[in-house]
């Protein structure tokens, strides 16, 4: 009677959960119940509809910068990141295809690594970053506008 009281199972919480396995798409975690479990990060299986979105939004930033930046270079702009200012010149008008590329890739690994402290900080920032950039390229391009009028 007194074995039954005893478990000799092996304990599934003493490994971390790895952040691609077969739970990505198949599992049911969405968030950490435990506090400790919450404070310190960790993967889960489901990601909110709310994180979805903004990383959608993140993306679409990122290719409106792409089509603002050409829309600046064609008036005489220039490209004040050295990164992307010399993709442009080995790559041209497809810099695009790589500014995405690496951007989206980013965003699924900041994705995955959402429950852990700091990044969804990190995605905010990038956000409202990106938000900046994009203000800012539309102001450059309606004060060119209005000054050369055609």
């Amino acid at each position: 009677m007194n074995n039954f009281d005893q478990r000799n199972l092996k304990d599934r919480r003493k490994q971390p959960t790895s952040g691609l396995s077969r739970y990505t798409f198949l599992g049911q975690r969405r968030i950490f119940r435990r506090k400790e479990d919450q404070e310190k990060g960790g993967y889960i299986d489901r990601y909110s509809s709310g994180l979805f979105f903004l990383l959608l939004f993140i993306v679409g930033l990122n290719i409106l910068d792409a089509v603002l930046t050409l829309m600046i270079l064609e008036y005489g702009g220039r490209e004040l990141n050295p990164i992307v200012r010399s993709t442009i010149e080995i790559y041209g008008e497809r810099f695009w295809i790589w500014k995405f590329i690496i951007v989206s890739i980013s965003l699924v690994l900041l994705c995955l690594h959402s429950k852990f402290r700091r990044i969804q900080t990190i995605i905010v920032a990038t956000c409202s970053i990106y938000i900046g950039i994009v203000l800012y390229q539309i102001f450059l391009i309606i004060r060119y506008l209005t000054e050369n009028p055609r």
